[in-house]
């Protein structure tokens, strides 16, 4: 499991959403949904059936508080968990 916050691991010291970790796969689905890929296509990209990242992606929408896949971009971007939107407001 990664847990961000402990020492070295993760860009973001101090975990803002309580501490919650982060499982291997988790993190590496939450990469991929700032791309406009559907779940078959980061299944496919991560080598792992569908369902696998939908429960990854379930998880991730809980320990972020999130409601959907938008927000949970957000709110990792805001925990620095995710890189800042290249895209100017």
């Amino acid at each position: 499991m990664v847990r961000y916050g402990d020492p070295g691991v993760g860009p973001n010291p101090g975990p803002a959403w309580g501490g919650l970790a982060l499982t291997r796969g988790e993190t590496r689905v939450l990469r991929y949904l700032p791309t406009n890929l559907s779940a078959r296509e980061i299944a496919d990209e991560l080598y792992v059936s569908v369902n696998t990242v939908k429960t990854h992606q379930r998880h991730l929408y809980q320990k972020l508080g999130a409601r959907g896949r938008s927000q949970a971009v957000e709110r990792a971007r805001a925990l620095g968990l995710l890189a800042p939107s290249a895209r100017r407001r």
